[in-house]
Protein backbone atom coordinates (compact mmCIF):
# COMPACT_ATOMS: atom_id res chain seq x y z
CA UNK A 1 0.00 0.00 0.00
CA UNK A 2 1.11 3.40 -0.98
CA UNK A 3 2.75 5.24 2.36
CA UNK A 4 0.90 8.06 1.47
CA UNK A 5 -2.53 6.89 1.11
CA UNK A 6 -4.94 7.70 3.80
CA UNK A 7 -5.26 5.29 6.65
CA UNK A 8 -8.70 6.29 8.56
CA UNK A 9 -9.30 4.13 11.28
CA UNK A 10 -12.60 1.68 10.81
CA UNK A 11 -15.76 3.24 12.42
CA UNK A 12 -17.32 0.56 14.19
CA UNK A 13 -20.46 -0.65 13.24
CA UNK A 14 -23.67 -0.31 14.75
CA UNK A 15 -25.60 -2.98 16.31
CA UNK A 16 -29.19 -1.88 16.28
CA UNK A 17 -31.41 -0.29 13.91
CA UNK A 18 -31.21 2.79 16.06
CA UNK A 19 -27.33 3.33 15.64
CA UNK A 20 -28.28 4.25 12.00
CA UNK A 21 -30.80 5.77 12.45
CA UNK A 22 -29.57 8.44 15.18
CA UNK A 23 -26.41 8.63 12.95
CA UNK A 24 -28.61 9.80 9.92
CA UNK A 25 -30.69 11.79 12.23
CA UNK A 26 -27.22 13.75 13.65
CA UNK A 27 -26.49 14.29 9.67
CA UNK A 28 -29.74 16.41 9.57
CA UNK A 29 -29.30 18.09 13.09
CA UNK A 30 -26.02 19.11 13.05
CA UNK A 31 -25.64 22.92 12.30
CA UNK A 32 -28.65 24.87 10.32
CA UNK A 33 -31.96 24.11 9.95
CA UNK A 34 -35.44 26.23 8.68
CA UNK A 35 -38.38 27.10 11.73
CA UNK A 36 -40.47 24.58 11.39
CA UNK A 37 -43.14 26.97 10.37
CA UNK A 38 -41.68 28.02 6.83
CA UNK A 39 -41.86 26.01 4.17
CA UNK A 40 -39.00 24.75 2.35
CA UNK A 41 -37.32 26.01 -1.27
CA UNK A 42 -35.02 25.91 -3.87
CA UNK A 43 -33.38 29.22 -2.64
CA UNK A 44 -33.87 28.27 1.17
CA UNK A 45 -32.41 25.05 0.75
CA UNK A 46 -29.34 26.29 -0.97
CA UNK A 47 -28.92 28.76 1.76
CA UNK A 48 -29.03 25.80 4.51
CA UNK A 49 -26.77 24.10 2.79
CA UNK A 50 -24.36 27.13 2.76
CA UNK A 51 -25.18 28.06 6.43
CA UNK A 52 -24.01 24.17 7.58
CA UNK A 53 -21.35 24.37 5.58
CA UNK A 54 -20.18 27.73 7.77
CA UNK A 55 -21.24 26.29 10.94
CA UNK A 56 -19.18 22.75 10.21
CA UNK A 57 -16.20 25.30 9.44
CA UNK A 58 -16.20 27.07 12.57
CA UNK A 59 -14.22 24.79 14.42
CA UNK A 60 -11.20 22.81 12.98
CA UNK A 61 -12.08 19.98 10.61
CA UNK A 62 -10.01 17.43 13.37
CA UNK A 63 -11.95 18.71 16.09
CA UNK A 64 -15.19 17.99 14.22
CA UNK A 65 -13.81 14.54 13.40
CA UNK A 66 -13.13 13.65 17.16
CA UNK A 67 -16.71 15.39 18.62
CA UNK A 68 -18.20 13.14 16.10
CA UNK A 69 -16.56 9.76 17.49
CA UNK A 70 -17.79 11.41 21.29
CA UNK A 71 -20.98 11.56 20.10
CA UNK A 72 -21.43 7.99 18.04
CA UNK A 73 -19.18 6.47 21.53
CA UNK A 74 -21.83 8.35 23.91
CA UNK A 75 -24.94 6.76 21.88
CA UNK A 76 -24.13 3.19 21.90
CA UNK A 77 -23.13 3.68 25.87
CA UNK A 78 -26.54 5.08 26.10
CA UNK A 79 -28.53 2.42 24.14
CA UNK A 80 -26.66 -0.41 26.29
CA UNK A 81 -28.02 0.96 29.01
CA UNK A 82 -31.04 0.64 27.71
CA UNK A 83 -31.25 4.90 27.26
CA UNK A 84 -30.88 7.21 24.70
CA UNK A 85 -28.47 10.37 24.46
CA UNK A 86 -31.48 12.80 23.88
CA UNK A 87 -32.59 14.76 26.04
CA UNK A 88 -29.32 15.41 27.70
CA UNK A 89 -29.32 14.41 31.26
CA UNK A 90 -26.61 15.59 33.60
CA UNK A 91 -27.41 12.52 35.87
CA UNK A 92 -26.44 9.85 32.48
CA UNK A 93 -23.86 12.02 31.89
CA UNK A 94 -22.38 12.05 35.11
CA UNK A 95 -22.43 8.11 35.07
CA UNK A 96 -20.64 7.94 31.71
CA UNK A 97 -17.50 10.06 32.93
CA UNK A 98 -17.61 7.53 35.64
CA UNK A 99 -17.59 4.60 33.36
CA UNK A 100 -14.83 5.56 31.34
CA UNK A 101 -12.78 6.51 34.14
CA UNK A 102 -13.05 3.13 35.92
CA UNK A 103 -14.55 0.73 33.50
CA UNK A 104 -15.48 -2.70 33.67
CA UNK A 105 -13.99 -5.88 32.80
CA UNK A 106 -10.65 -5.52 30.70
CA UNK A 107 -11.50 -2.37 28.91
CA UNK A 108 -8.47 0.26 29.36
CA UNK A 109 -9.37 3.28 31.22
CA UNK A 110 -9.04 6.63 29.45
CA UNK A 111 -6.77 9.39 30.10
CA UNK A 112 -8.79 12.77 32.10
CA UNK A 113 -7.41 14.83 28.99
CA UNK A 114 -9.43 12.40 26.70
CA UNK A 115 -12.97 12.68 29.01
CA UNK A 116 -12.79 16.31 29.04
CA UNK A 117 -12.40 16.23 25.66
CA UNK A 118 -15.18 13.84 25.49
CA UNK A 119 -17.48 16.28 27.15
CA UNK A 120 -16.67 19.07 25.25
CA UNK A 121 -17.99 17.25 22.19
CA UNK A 122 -20.86 16.39 24.30
CA UNK A 123 -21.59 19.94 24.94
CA UNK A 124 -20.82 21.16 21.65
CA UNK A 125 -23.35 18.37 20.05
CA UNK A 126 -26.47 19.18 22.54
CA UNK A 127 -26.05 23.14 21.57
CA UNK A 128 -25.85 22.27 17.78
CA UNK A 129 -29.37 20.82 19.06
CA UNK A 130 -30.93 23.34 20.76
CA UNK A 131 -30.06 22.33 24.21
CA UNK A 132 -27.73 23.50 26.72
CA UNK A 133 -25.13 21.19 28.85
CA UNK A 134 -24.99 22.83 32.31
CA UNK A 135 -21.05 21.49 32.86
CA UNK A 136 -21.21 23.31 36.49
CA UNK A 137 -23.95 20.67 36.95
CA UNK A 138 -23.12 18.39 40.53
CA UNK A 139 -23.50 15.29 38.78
CA UNK A 140 -21.31 16.37 36.34
CA UNK A 141 -18.75 18.39 37.78
CA UNK A 142 -18.22 17.03 41.16
CA UNK A 143 -17.44 13.33 39.78
CA UNK A 144 -14.83 15.18 37.44
CA UNK A 145 -13.47 17.35 40.07
CA UNK A 146 -13.24 13.88 41.60
CA UNK A 147 -12.11 11.76 38.43
CA UNK A 148 -9.29 14.67 37.80
CA UNK A 149 -7.99 14.47 41.35
CA UNK A 150 -8.22 10.54 41.58
CA UNK A 151 -6.36 10.11 37.78
CA UNK A 152 -4.64 12.85 36.75
CA UNK A 153 -0.97 12.47 35.28
CA UNK A 154 1.12 15.41 34.59
CA UNK A 155 0.65 16.02 30.67
CA UNK A 156 2.79 13.89 28.40
CA UNK A 157 4.78 15.75 25.73
CA UNK A 158 6.51 14.84 22.72
CA UNK A 159 10.06 14.86 22.63
CA UNK A 160 11.39 18.04 20.47
CA UNK A 161 13.48 17.81 17.41
CA UNK A 162 16.33 19.64 18.18
CA UNK A 163 19.12 21.14 15.75
CA UNK A 164 21.54 18.41 15.66
CA UNK A 165 18.06 15.74 15.10
CA UNK A 166 16.84 17.87 12.06
CA UNK A 167 19.80 17.74 9.89
CA UNK A 168 20.39 13.66 10.69
CA UNK A 169 16.53 13.34 9.79
CA UNK A 170 16.74 15.51 6.47
CA UNK A 171 20.51 13.90 5.44
CA UNK A 172 18.45 10.36 5.35
CA UNK A 173 15.54 11.41 2.25
CA UNK A 174 16.43 10.98 -1.23
CA UNK A 175 17.25 13.44 -3.76
CA UNK A 176 14.39 12.69 -6.07
CA UNK A 177 11.32 14.35 -6.06
CA UNK A 178 9.72 12.94 -2.88
CA UNK A 179 13.07 13.78 -0.86
CA UNK A 180 12.79 17.09 -1.89
CA UNK A 181 9.12 17.58 -0.96
CA UNK A 182 10.07 15.95 2.37
CA UNK A 183 13.28 17.82 2.86
CA UNK A 184 11.10 21.31 1.97
CA UNK A 185 8.51 19.97 4.58
CA UNK A 186 11.11 19.33 7.48
CA UNK A 187 13.14 22.35 7.15
CA UNK A 188 9.72 25.02 6.37
CA UNK A 189 8.08 23.35 9.27
CA UNK A 190 10.95 23.33 11.42
CA UNK A 191 12.23 26.97 11.12
CA UNK A 192 8.12 28.09 11.34
CA UNK A 193 7.89 26.72 14.25
CA UNK A 194 4.62 25.38 12.47
CA UNK A 195 1.76 22.79 12.97
CA UNK A 196 1.49 19.82 10.65
CA UNK A 197 -1.98 21.36 9.88
CA UNK A 198 -0.36 24.59 8.95
CA UNK A 199 2.36 23.07 6.74
CA UNK A 200 0.13 20.92 4.30
CA UNK A 201 -2.80 23.79 4.13
CA UNK A 202 -0.19 26.28 2.25
CA UNK A 203 -0.99 27.34 -1.22
CA UNK A 204 1.12 29.15 -3.95
CA UNK A 205 -0.78 32.09 -4.05
CA UNK A 206 -3.80 33.45 -2.20
CA UNK A 207 -6.86 32.02 -3.09
CA UNK A 208 -5.80 29.56 -5.02
CA UNK A 209 -8.19 26.66 -3.75
CA UNK A 210 -11.13 26.90 -1.94
CA UNK A 211 -9.42 24.67 1.59
CA UNK A 212 -6.49 26.90 1.64
CA UNK A 213 -5.18 27.58 4.73
CA UNK A 214 -3.11 30.29 4.10
CA UNK A 215 0.04 31.37 1.31
CA UNK A 216 3.40 31.45 0.63
CA UNK A 217 5.81 34.50 -0.65
CA UNK A 218 9.66 33.84 -1.32
CA UNK A 219 11.43 36.75 -0.68
CA UNK A 220 15.22 37.78 -1.17
CA UNK A 221 15.89 37.63 2.39
CA UNK A 222 13.22 34.61 3.20
CA UNK A 223 9.77 33.24 2.76
CA UNK A 224 6.55 35.28 3.89
CA UNK A 225 4.27 32.75 5.21
CA UNK A 226 0.31 34.36 5.94
CA UNK A 227 -1.24 31.50 7.64
CA UNK A 228 -5.11 30.79 9.12
CA UNK A 229 -4.19 29.31 12.33
CA UNK A 230 -5.97 28.52 15.34
CA UNK A 231 -5.29 31.88 16.47
CA UNK A 232 -6.82 33.74 13.89
CA UNK A 233 -4.45 35.06 10.84
CA UNK A 234 -0.97 35.61 11.39
CA UNK A 235 2.46 35.90 9.32
CA UNK A 236 5.28 33.79 9.87
CA UNK A 237 8.54 34.91 9.10
CA UNK A 238 11.71 32.38 7.75
CA UNK A 239 14.94 33.55 7.18
CA UNK A 240 17.12 32.46 4.98
CA UNK A 241 19.56 29.77 6.72
CA UNK A 242 23.64 29.73 6.44
CA UNK A 243 24.30 27.15 4.17
CA UNK A 244 22.37 25.78 0.68
CA UNK A 245 22.12 22.66 2.54
CA UNK A 246 20.18 23.80 5.52
CA UNK A 247 18.30 26.66 4.56
CA UNK A 248 14.69 25.73 4.65
CA UNK A 249 13.85 28.65 2.03
CA UNK A 250 16.26 27.22 -0.49
CA UNK A 251 14.94 23.60 0.29
CA UNK A 252 11.79 25.04 -0.69
CA UNK A 253 12.41 26.47 -3.87
CA UNK A 254 14.10 23.23 -5.31
CA UNK A 255 11.28 21.84 -4.30
CA UNK A 256 8.83 23.90 -6.24
CA UNK A 257 11.47 24.17 -9.35
CA UNK A 258 12.02 20.61 -9.94
CA UNK A 259 8.07 19.55 -9.14
CA UNK A 260 7.15 23.11 -11.14
CA UNK A 261 4.76 23.56 -8.14
CA UNK A 262 3.69 27.36 -9.31
CA UNK A 263 -0.30 27.26 -8.24
CA UNK A 264 -2.71 25.32 -5.50
CA UNK A 265 -1.35 23.36 -3.13
CA UNK A 266 2.26 23.84 -1.72
CA UNK A 267 2.75 20.37 -0.86
CA UNK A 268 1.36 17.46 -3.09
CA UNK A 269 1.22 13.46 -3.32
CA UNK A 270 4.16 12.23 -5.50
CA UNK A 271 3.66 8.83 -8.14
CA UNK A 272 4.50 5.76 -6.44
CA UNK A 273 8.07 5.82 -8.06
CA UNK A 274 9.01 9.52 -6.19
CA UNK A 275 9.52 11.02 -10.04
CA UNK A 276 6.23 12.88 -10.69
CA UNK A 277 4.42 15.43 -8.75
CA UNK A 278 0.29 14.83 -8.40
CA UNK A 279 -2.78 17.16 -7.97
CA UNK A 280 -3.31 16.33 -4.57
CA UNK A 281 -3.34 17.98 -1.37
CA UNK A 282 -0.90 16.03 1.23
CA UNK A 283 -2.75 15.27 4.29
CA UNK A 284 -1.08 16.11 7.80
CA UNK A 285 -0.84 12.25 8.49
CA UNK A 286 2.12 12.62 6.01
CA UNK A 287 4.38 15.05 8.17
CA UNK A 288 3.81 12.99 11.22
CA UNK A 289 4.52 9.40 9.78
CA UNK A 290 7.28 11.69 7.88
CA UNK A 291 8.51 13.09 11.23
CA UNK A 292 8.67 9.28 12.61
CA UNK A 293 10.19 7.47 9.83
CA UNK A 294 13.59 9.85 9.25
CA UNK A 295 13.67 10.37 13.08
CA UNK A 296 14.09 6.40 13.00
CA UNK A 297 16.15 6.39 9.90
CA UNK A 298 18.78 9.21 11.23
CA UNK A 299 19.43 6.82 14.70
CA UNK A 300 17.97 9.34 16.95
CA UNK A 301 17.36 8.19 20.71
CA UNK A 302 18.99 4.92 19.00
CA UNK A 303 19.10 3.11 22.89
CA UNK A 304 15.66 2.82 23.14
CA UNK A 305 13.03 0.03 21.41
CA UNK A 306 11.76 1.58 18.32
CA UNK A 307 8.03 0.67 19.73
CA UNK A 308 9.05 3.63 22.40
CA UNK A 309 11.41 6.15 19.93
CA UNK A 310 8.21 5.99 17.59
CA UNK A 311 5.55 7.27 20.81
CA UNK A 312 8.17 9.71 21.52
CA UNK A 313 8.29 12.03 18.35
CA UNK A 314 5.21 12.94 16.35
CA UNK A 315 3.93 16.30 14.10
CA UNK A 316 4.58 18.55 17.53
CA UNK A 317 7.93 17.79 17.87
CA UNK A 318 9.37 20.09 15.15
CA UNK A 319 7.64 23.12 16.75
CA UNK A 320 8.58 22.33 19.98
CA UNK A 321 12.26 21.84 18.25
CA UNK A 322 12.25 25.64 17.42
CA UNK A 323 11.15 26.64 20.94
CA UNK A 324 13.80 25.06 22.62
CA UNK A 325 16.92 25.22 20.34
CA UNK A 326 16.69 29.19 18.85
CA UNK A 327 18.85 31.19 20.99
CA UNK A 328 16.77 34.44 21.25
CA UNK A 329 14.90 36.18 23.10
CA UNK A 330 11.87 34.68 24.41
CA UNK A 331 9.35 37.43 23.05
CA UNK A 332 10.04 36.36 19.57
CA UNK A 333 9.50 33.19 20.04
CA UNK A 334 6.40 33.52 21.17
CA UNK A 335 5.30 35.82 18.00
CA UNK A 336 6.90 33.36 16.03
CA UNK A 337 4.70 30.45 16.97
CA UNK A 338 1.83 32.79 17.64
CA UNK A 339 1.36 31.88 21.28
CA UNK A 340 -1.46 34.53 23.62
CA UNK A 341 1.18 34.05 26.78
CA UNK A 342 4.26 33.51 27.40
CA UNK A 343 3.11 30.39 29.57
CA UNK A 344 2.00 28.84 26.56
CA UNK A 345 5.52 29.09 24.86
CA UNK A 346 7.13 27.76 27.80
CA UNK A 347 5.30 24.80 27.82
CA UNK A 348 6.84 24.02 24.05
CA UNK A 349 10.07 24.70 25.59
CA UNK A 350 11.86 21.37 26.41
CA UNK A 351 15.07 21.63 28.69
CA UNK A 352 15.59 24.94 27.68
CA UNK A 353 16.88 27.63 30.92
CA UNK A 354 16.69 25.41 33.37
CA UNK A 355 18.17 26.46 36.69
CA UNK A 356 19.24 29.51 34.47
CA UNK A 357 18.21 31.50 37.36
CA UNK A 358 18.94 29.59 40.98
CA UNK A 359 16.63 31.32 43.29
CA UNK A 360 18.37 29.28 45.59
CA UNK A 361 21.45 31.22 46.16
CA UNK A 362 19.61 34.17 45.01
CA UNK A 363 17.69 33.55 48.64
CA UNK A 364 21.51 33.23 50.77
CA UNK A 365 21.26 29.35 50.45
Amino acid sequence: MDAEAERSPSSPSSTTDDASNDERDQEKTDGIALPAHVAGSGTLDRLVDIARDYAKASTAENTNKAYAADWKHFGRWCRLKGTGPMPPSSEMIGLYLADLAAPAGKTPAITVTTIERRLSGLAWHYQQRGFTLDRKDRHIATVLAGIKRKHARPPVQKEAVLRDDILAMVATLPYDLRGLRDRAILLIGYAGGLRRSEIVCLDVHKDDTPDSGGWIEVLDDGALLTLNAKTGWREVEIGRGSTDQTCPVHALEQWMHFAKIDFGPLFVRTARDGKKALDARLSDKHVARLIKQTVLDAGIRSELPEKERLAMFSGHSLRAGLASSAEVDERYIQKHLGHASAEMTRKYQRRRDRFRVNLTKAAGL
